[in-house]
């Protein structure tokens, strides 16, 4: 499930580091990342599932391991346990959403 951002796209934004209590639910259930923004979901200790639905698939990521998440891509991330995550946001440079 490790994949590569393409070229021309930038890192924007980045969540804390959660863990098994602190994931939020939002991201435990169905969601998608919106138009343009790709998505790298770093474990940075024990393990996720990973899964998405167009077309189905359930990957383990593990400590150490990156899930990509495509443009609009239904998704969602389950703990195994005790674990640690974060995730990176990028958009193409012409189009990195300006601070508010």
């Amino acid at each position: 499930m490790s994949g590569k951002i393409p070229d021309g796209f930038v890192a924007y934004k980045r969540t804390p580091i959660f863990d098994e209590s602190t994931l939020p639910a939002g991201l435990r259930r169905q969601h998608r990342t919106k138009p343009g923004v790709w998505a790298l979901i770093h474990v940075t200790e024990g393990r996720i599932k990973f899964r998405t639905f167009d077309p189905k698939r359930e990957t383990i990521v593990a400590a150490g391991e990156a899930a990509t998440v495509r443009p609009e891509e239904r998704h969602e991330v389950e703990p195994m346990g005790a674990m640690k995550m974060y995730v990176e946001f990028y958009a193409g440079e012409d189009r990195t959403p300006q601070p508010t």
